[in-house]
């Protein structure tokens, strides 16, 4: 059975997104962080100064740009100004390590890596010199000053008009078999993106959105990015603090608002939260880690608001949202957005009734062209136009979604994408560690928690337990798992591998 939004026009032109609001107010207020305010007119000078700086370093069309940043109004801008150069944006997680930030210059070719001083230390010690050819460009909290204040006279980009399938932003997410891999958006993809958030969203001129989470990832940025196409200003946490995001709420009362899940738990237990905060909020979306029923009511109780869910994949952006006009079902991930299609499959591949589960697949303009230089794994995931999102679902009478747990053995922590395989290599690098199994663990509030099995060889002395979970952050940081237990031997499955299944079933009786 398949269910389907609400039919999308044409896609947002990405060649001049200010065009809209600097034609409406070029002086009214564009960005905002805790401790600076950019015009619309101000944005478009810092876009096109970073884009001619950026086409004065030698990047052309097509090149990979790579960014390590913090969320930060200058992330904003280094999207805009590359969209205007035509080059491929590759943001990084801001926690990655430098592994990971080595595996994502070597699949992107990055010829340029823009970064906070605050990671040189990493960028220094990863492939980043050699790698990047164009080099690097440091970013403090007073922004591109260095960049932002060359005169480069009549240097003119060489276009203005990109080609609609040309890639424009690969993001990268992590798969199942452990290494990140690099999602293809083209600006045709993208800008089909934008159309269905501000349709779905009803995102106005003049309004205002509060990017709540990190703006490295597929959903805050795109959120933010199309609401900057509409002529709406975007609300910049400098962190996501509970006094960072509150103070925004006073100061400049949004209608829109985005937060992971863990975000908006700390908001509401945060005793200096007030009713009166949200009372500009007509819509508040969460996502990225399912929404607890927990958090719906203590939201509800703390903001007299509503969270609408939802559902999306850096594959596709925003699949599903609970719709803002209709019934809010605590549990759904709410029906299909507008310019997308969906069914249920079984395994097999048979569509199925409605309350039957299976895997959801998704059809959009906004799918990905592929993974980059990653023809296999494209074809395994995306088949006839369709996303097999490896995800359990199932479709109620009226078209809501339900979420029913991961096919994939990803962990998702806090809305971050956790590889066990990631864990459970760190894990075996200590000479004691005979072997290791990594599963999440479902929470209300972080959504999963990283829970590490291991058995030790003989003859070694033994780690404690604490000693264990700090070896293995100084390796993957963040990935590190917040419960470690020790078993004489871990259950392996038919073909010797880690029983996971066996591990959840052990997790359960304690």
């Amino acid at each position: 059975m398949q269910v389907s939004g609400r039919f999308l026009a044409e896609p947002v032109a990405l060649n001049d997104p200010l065009r809209p609001a600097l034609s409406r107010d070029p002086e009214a207020v564009a960005l905002h962080d805790l401790n600076r305010s950019m015009s619309w007119a101000e944005l478009e000078q810092s876009c096109h100064a970073l884009a001619k700086h950026y086409w004065s370093i030698g990047l052309r069309s097509g090149d990979r740009i790579a960014s390590l940043l913090p969320n930060s109004l200058e992330l904003l801008i280094h999207y805009l100004a590359g969209l205007r150069c035509g080059l491929v944006l590759t943001p990084l997680n801001y926690r990655y390590t430098v592994p990971e930030i080595n595996h994502a210059l070597d699949v992107s070719s990055a010829r340029c890596l823009i970064h906070h001083c605050e990671r040189q230390n990493d960028v220094d010690a990863s492939n980043v010199p050699t790698a990047c050819d164009l080099g690097c460009i440091a970013v403090n909290d007073d922004g591109f000053i260095s960049e932002l204040s060359q005169d480069f006279g009549e240097l003119a980009l060489s276009q203005t008009e990109h080609d609609p399938d040309q890639p424009c932003f690969l993001f990268f997410t992590s798969g199942s078999t452990g290494k990140p891999k690099g999602v293809t958006h083209t600006r045709q993809s993208l800008g089909w993106m934008f159309s269905s958030v501000l349709d779905v969203t009803g995102l106005q001129p003049g309004e205002q959105f509060l990017a709540g989470s990190s703006l490295s990832h597929i959903a805050s940025s795109t959120f933010a990015l199309s609401a900057l196409c509409r002529g709406a200003s975007v609300l910049v946490p400098n962190n996501l603090s509970c006094s960072c995001l509150e103070m925004l709420l006073r100061q400049h009362h949004p209608q829109v608002v985005m937060a992971l899940p863990v975000t908006l738990f700390s908001l509401v237990r945060d005793e200096r939260l007030l009713r009166s905060d949200f009372a500009s909020v007509r819509l508040c979306v969460s996502g990225g880690d399912k929404v607890n029923h927990q958090l719906h009511v203590e939201f509800e109780q703390a903001t007299g608001q509503r969270i609408d869910e939802c559902y999306g994949m850096s594959e596709i952006g925003f699949a599903s949202l609970s719709p803002i006009d209709g019934e809010n079902r605590i549990g759904s991930v709410g029906k299909m957005c507008p310019g997308f299609e969906g069914c249920i499959r079984s395994s097999d591949g048979r569509e199925l009734s409605f309350g039957e589960e299976g895997v959801l697949w998704v059809k959009s303009p906004t799918l990905t062209v592929g993974y980059w230089n990653n023809p296999a794994a494209t074809a395994e995931t995306i088949q006839k136009g369709w996303l097999n999102t490896g995800d359990a679902m199932r479709l109620d009478d009226d078209g809501y979604l339900w979420f029913c747990g991961r096919r994939k053995q990803i962990i998702v922590h806090d809305g971050s994408n956790i590889c066990p395989q990631d864990v459970e290599e760190a894990l075996m690098e200590h000479p004691a560690v005979d072997q290791a199994g990594v599963i999440g663990i479902e929470d209300a509030v972080h959504g999963q928690n990283v829970h590490a099995y291991v058995s030790f060889k003989s003859g070694f002395d033994l780690p404690t337990v604490p000693e264990l979970i700090s070896f293995a952050r100084e390796r993957v940081g963040y990935k590190a798992p917040e419960v470690l237990q020790i078993l004489p031997s871990l259950p392996l499955n038919s073909v010797g591998k880690i029983n996971r299944v066996a591990l959840h079933s052990m997790t359960s009786k304690h």
